[in-house]
């Protein structure tokens, strides 16, 4: 069942933003994480020493392991950082910045 519906939420209308070049649906309130999970994406960041992928691990913005690039800024906190129509969020390799 669709979780909206469960508990009588009535979001605004839905929009869309860019993940690696995919767009995903988000409503607005969404975070990006939130909105990334409900498209079914679960890893977005990969770690500095082995590549080994992440997502949300705290949901609270404390352990850094949910860190996307957001319309060039690498280092955001996915599950902190609102969704915005038209976000351009990738996957951050490592520290996010090319070394």
């Amino acid at each position: 069942m669709n979780p909206s519906r469960l508990v009588r939420a009535r979001p605004g209308a839905p929009f869309t933003l860019a993940f690696d070049g995919r767009e995903i649906e988000a409503l607005p309130g969404q975070t990006i994480a939130a909105a990334l999970w409900s498209a079914g994406v679960t890893a977005w960041r990969t770690t500095r020493g082995g590549g080994r992928p992440r997502g949300v691990f705290c949901g609270i913005g404390v352990c850094f392991d949910c860190l996307v690039t957001v319309d060039g800024r690498p280092n955001q906190r996915a599950c902190l950082v609102p969704a915005a129509p038209g976000a351009d969020v990738r996957t951050q390799e490592g520290t996010g910045h090319h070394d």
